[in-house]
């Protein structure tokens, strides 16, 4: 690449082209200034390749495959319902506790909670949370930039999971090390959890998952291995992915047409409300990620909104109403009567919840 168009590179991937935490915003309906549409861009570049992640992922997945036979020739109905529980509290280790929680601040949590979904992070396996709310962090102030550790830009296949076969832009880690974590360090849980997450990863998302079918209804090794852990580990792995991909093309952009992000309720059923990506990436603060808390398609607001009761989370936030509406209708692609205020499936209950910021009170 020539000089100058390297420094131009350096100058596009240097300014941000999305919003973290509400403080970031820079207009009245919590836009930034800048035109991000003209900053979307990938460097034409050779990725150099990990083969050694290709080869591992490329077992884990057929390992999958023959979990996912298995669930259908031998495995106990047992051993199949535990993998499903598994799936469902590691997922919600990833959207309560890494994400919306961590990696956003949408509300806070007493300690009890914090543990709880550091267990369930744990047990999915998809790294410390210290490590995800950073990439994820990057992943917003910089979307479908080099900065981006899984820009969109580059093809449904490299957002799903080409980003982890090849090495990181160096733009992410340089982007990443300018990120104000502070707050992650100070939490104890969290610090633990990074220290000793090569001894409890293996415990909480292979040994454990595979001697408990073995020891409690006597499952075979074969078919604990294969169902409770690969197949649940690797299916999970997929649909957080779709996220990154499914969720950056496929959909409605009712909130910011600009974005790459859609609403996609296929990827909002099998991640618990993950799904619904235009308005997460515009208002990325609420703790729904969502306008408003359907909970069959965002199971994790359920969960939250569960312990909010009880107390353990606590200063759930979430955006005005006329805030969202003049984001509608000032970047909003039209189709917002399908997804957010108005929607025809609004019930009662959810008109009268939308607005409580904080529901512990």
């Amino acid at each position: 690449m020539a000089p100058y168009s390297r420094i131009y590179h350096q100058d596009k991937s240097s300014r941000e082209t999305g919003v973290l935490f509400e403080d970031d915003a820079q207009t009245v309906d919590s836009d930034l200034t800048t035109d991000r549409f003209q900053l979307k861009r990938a460097e034409k570049r050779r990725l150099p390749l990990v083969w050694r992640n290709i080869i591992l992922f490329a077992l884990v997945h057929l390992a999958a495959l023959y979990g996912l036979h298995s669930i259908f020739t031998r495995a106990k109905l047992a051993t199949t319902l535990f993998a499903a529980g598994l799936y469902i509290i590691g997922m919600l280790g990833v959207t309560a506790g890494a994400h919306r929680l961590w990696a956003h601040r949408t509300y806070k949590a007493k300690w009890p909670l914090r543990l709880l979904l550091v267990i369930f992070n744990t047990i999915a396996f998809q790294d410390a949370v210290y490590h995800w709310a950073r990439d994820h962090r990057v992943h917003h102030k910089y979307s479908e930039t080099d900065a981006d550790p899984h820009n969109a830009t580059r093809g449904f296949f490299f957002s799903h999971v080409g980003w982890l076969l090849c090495k990181k832009h160096p733009d992410i880690k340089e982007k990443g090390r300018g990120l104000d974590l502070s707050d992650l360090r100070a939490d104890p849980i969290l610090m633990f959890q990074r220290k000793h997450y090569y001894i409890l990863m293996p415990l909480a998302c292979f040994v454990l998952p595979t001697v408990i079918p073995m020891v409690y209804w006597n499952e075979t090794l074969a078919s604990s291995w294969f169902v409770a852990t690969m197949f649940r580990w690797c299916f999970q792995l997929n649909m957080t992915w779709l996220v990154n991909s499914a969720a950056h093309k496929f959909g409605n952009r009712p909130y910011d047409k600009t974005m790459n992000p859609t609403q996609n309720a296929f990827v909002s059923a099998f991640t618990f409300g993950e799904g619904w990506h235009n308005y997460h990436h515009a208002f990325p603060w609420d703790y729904k990620t969502a306008e408003w808390g359907c909970y069959s398609l965002n199971i994790t607001t359920a969960f939250i909104d569960l312990f909010a009761k009880i107390g353990w989370a606590y200063d759930l936030k979430t955006v005005a109403p006329d805030v969202i509406q003049r984001r509608v209708l000032r970047t909003g692609d039209g189709s917002h009567e399908l997804w957010g205020w108005g929607d025809k499936d609004l019930t009662a209950e959810d008109a009268r919840n939308v607005l409580l910021v904080d529901k512990s009170r």
